[in-house]
């Protein structure tokens, strides 16, 4: 079973009562590695599998779900599913893409560390905000009454065309 499927079959075997305890680990080592990440952002994220996993000192399901989540925030995804314990890793993070996701994923404790402070800036942490606060604001285009003109063309009624 490869790494991704180990983490896919984590992931879908939660239950009520191990969840807590699996939330609590995988946030602990988000935290962990999120916090050196940012902290080192002027500096290359590279290694393999196996190296990163024994430098963070997390368990390495966990470490490829890590990898999963920052997939879409990288300049180059990596390919989860062909990744080994011997594969390299070589992130190029779009901080503000990861900023923007971390908003999308509800990761409270992740978007509000303290590192984030020499990457964007207190503006660009709002204008991030706002766009995604944008995003998930829905337009609902009024609905014709019986009596408007249809929206066809034909010049009749709604009610009498397509209503």
């Amino acid at each position: 079973m490869s790494l991704y499927e180990k983490w896919q079959n984590l992931i879908d075997n939660q239950s009520e009562s191990n969840f807590e305890k699996f939330w609590d680990e995988y946030s602990a080592a988000e935290i962990k590695i999120y916090s050196d990440l940012l902290a080192n952002y002027d500096k290359k994220f590279s290694g393999t599998f196996s190296e990163l996993v024994a430098k963070y000192g997390v368990d390495e399901t966990l470490f490829m779900g890590f990898l999963d989540g920052i997939n879409s925030s990288l300049k180059k995804p990596l390919k989860p599913e062909k990744i080994d314990a011997d594969s390299s890793i070589d992130l190029a993070v779009d901080f503000e893409k990861l900023y923007f996701n971390m908003l999308t994923a509800d990761a409270e404790h992740l978007y509000t560390l303290d590192e984030w402070d020499t990457i964007l800036d207190d503006g660009k942490r709002e204008a991030i905000t706002k766009d995604y606060k944008k995003s998930k604001t829905i337009v609902k285009e009024k609905t014709p009454g019986r009596n408007d003109a249809c929206s066809c063309g034909s010049g009749k009624k709604f009610k009498k065309c397509c209503g």
